[in-house]
C-alpha cells in the first residue's frame, strides 16, 4: 500500500509560443527537488487554449512528445497534461500519459467547450482511460469534462485518484472550486485539478486555484494567482480506511454511457 508523490506545475504560458513554453516547462521540472511519482502540466501547456490548430497542431511522435518522453525518463516521473494532435485530418486536444520507459496513454478529451468554440475544431474522444501508477488507479479528464459528473463517475471504485488538467478562466473560478470538491466527495477519491494562471491572447484571464482536494472534499492544497510548483504526497491507506468505514459507493446506481 504505497503513498503516491504528485507534483502539480500552474504557470502562464506563452500564446501559441510551444518552444517558448517547453523550454519554460523544462526549467521548472528541472528545478523539482524532492522525490516525485508524477508531474501534471495544464491543459494544452505548450501553446494555451487556442483554437488556431492548424498553426499549432502536431502529429503524435513529433517534438511534443519527444519533449515529454525525454522530460519523464530524466526525472523518473510520469508527465502527464494535454496538447494539439493532428491526426487523420482530425484534430484532438489530447492528454498524453508518458512513462519514464517512454510508453505512454493517451486521452482525447470528451466534452468540448463550445462556448469558445472548440466543438467547431476539435474531435471529442468517446472513451476514458483508467491508468495505474504505485498501485494507485488514476482517471485523468480534461478541463470542461469536469461539468459533466456521469463522464466521472467512479463506478466500482475504479479509480483513487480523479485528475483535471485545465485553462479554466477566472471568472468561473468558483464552479471550478465547487465542483472539484463536489467530485472527491461523490467520487469518494482523491482529485487533483491543475489549472494555469495569466492572461492569455484573447485577453481571457486566469487566476490558477490549482488543488489537490482529499476523498472527504477538503482542500490540501490550493494556490491561486501565483506560479507555484508544488510536491505532495498522497496517503492510499487513509483512502481505503475511509471507503471501509463510510461505504457509500455500494449504494450507488448503476448505468451505462451510450
Amino acid at each position: 500500500m504505497q503513498n503516491l508523490s504528485v507534483t502539480l506545475i500552474q504557470t502562464n504560458l506563452y500564446w501559441e509560443n510551444s518552444t517558448a513554453n517547453l523550454a519554460m516547462l523544462e526549467e521548472k521540472i528541472a528545478q523539482i527537488t524532492e522525490p516525485t511519482d508524477l508531474i501534471i502540466l495544464p491543459e494544452m501547456f505548450n501553446t494555451g487554449f487556442t483554437m488556431n490548430v492548424t498553426k499549432v497542431a502536431e502529429p503524435m511522435n513529433f517534438f511534443v512528445m519527444k519533449w515529454m518522453k525525454q522530460q519523464a525518463a530524466q526525472s523518473k516521473a510520469v508527465i502527464t497534461g494535454s496538447f494539439i494532435v493532428k491526426e487523420n485530418e482530425q484534430y484532438f486536444n489530447r492528454l498524453i500519459w508518458m512513462r519514464p520507459d517512454g510508453s505512454y496513454e493517451k486521452y482525447d478529451k470528451r466534452h468540448l467547450f463550445r462556448m469558445g468554440g472548440e466543438h467547431h475544431s476539435f474531435t471529442g474522444g468517446s472513451e476514458k482511460i483508467i491508468v495505474e501508477l504505485k498501485g494507485w488507479k488514476i482517471c485523468p479528464l480534461i478541463c470542461y469534462d469536469l461539468r459533466f459528473p456521469v463522464w466521472s463517475r467512479n463506478v466500482n471504485q475504479a479509480y483513487d485518484l480523479l485528475i483535471y488538467v485545465a485553462n479554466w478562466p477566472a471568472v468561473r473560478s468558483i464552479v471550478w472550486d465547487t465542483l472539484l470538491k463536489a467530485r472527491a466527495i461523490e467520487n469518494q477519491a482523491f482529485v487533483v485539478g491543475v489549472n494555469r494562471v495569466g492572461t492569455d491572447g484573447m485577453d481571457l484571464l486566469y487566476s490558477g486555484n490549482s488543488t489537490i482536494i482529499d476523498f472527504k472534499g477538503n482542500p490540501i492544497f490550493y494556490q491561486r494567482d501565483y506560479e507555484v510548483v508544488e510536491t505532495y504526497v498522497l496517503n492510499k491507506k487513509n483512502l481505503e480506511s475511509f471507503r471501509e468505514q463510510f461505504p457509500a459507493y455500494l449504494d450507488a446506481d448503476t448505468f451505462e454511457i451510450l
